[in-house]
């Protein structure tokens, strides 16, 4: 049986996984890739909104992983260093688009799911795809510092410490990030509730 291939791996698994890869064991690297590879691009599809780009960026996360595995402190959690680096990849990919805008951004939006659905039948299962598509509109537009906290909060389940770590922000300003967030995504969602 294959290993498990989401982050839900234990943190003493990912511990020794990168104590492996720190001495240079393209194996362990490679079950670290498998186990932290769809976690690493939906977070980076997220922010960009745009999984091609989520796919380029996730390699590229992992490519600095390896160059930099001799940063990785062995007493820290793995999760927030690796995600870390993969918030900062996709920070500096929206930052460059914006100081080269050649196409509109909502051009270049795409989602995993971004058809309507086809195929369905009855107005639940509508509804609950233009509810789920409301969400994903009012998370894009959201300004990065807040989107980059809400996608690692609410959907990565990363604690207010961890994501600290990850985006080298307090706790402090995590929280008051998180906050803000949520008004904006209350304001913007207001009738759907």
């Amino acid at each position: 049986m294959a290993p498990e291939t989401d982050a839900t791996s234990p943190p003493r698994e990912d511990a020794e996984l990168m104590r492996r890869v720190q001495a240079g064991d393209e194996g362990a690297f490679a079950e670290l890739m498998q186990r932290w590879e769809l976690p690493v691009k939906s977070v980076i599809a997220r922010i960009v909104l745009n999984v091609s780009e989520a796919e380029d960026l996730a390699q590229e996360t992992f490519v600095r992983l390896w160059q930099h595995r001799g940063r990785f402190a062995a007493d820290k959690p793995v999760k927030p260093w690796i995600l870390g680096i993969a918030v900062n990849l996709a920070r500096n990919r929206l930052r460059w688009w914006r100081r080269r805008p050649v196409v509109a951004l909502e051009d270049w939006t795409e989602s995993a799911d971004g058809r309507s659905p086809t195929g369905t039948q009855g107005a639940q299962p509508l509804e609950k795809a233009e509810r789920a598509r409301a969400v994903r509109d009012a998370i894009a537009a959201l300004p990065p510092e807040f989107r980059e906290v809400i996608v690692l909060f609410e959907y990565e389940h990363m604690s207010y410490a961890d994501i600290a770590v990850a985006l080298g922000i307090t706790p402090k300003t995590v929280e008051g990030r998180i906050a803000r967030g949520r008004e904006k995504l209350r304001a913007a969602l207001h009738s759907w509730a």
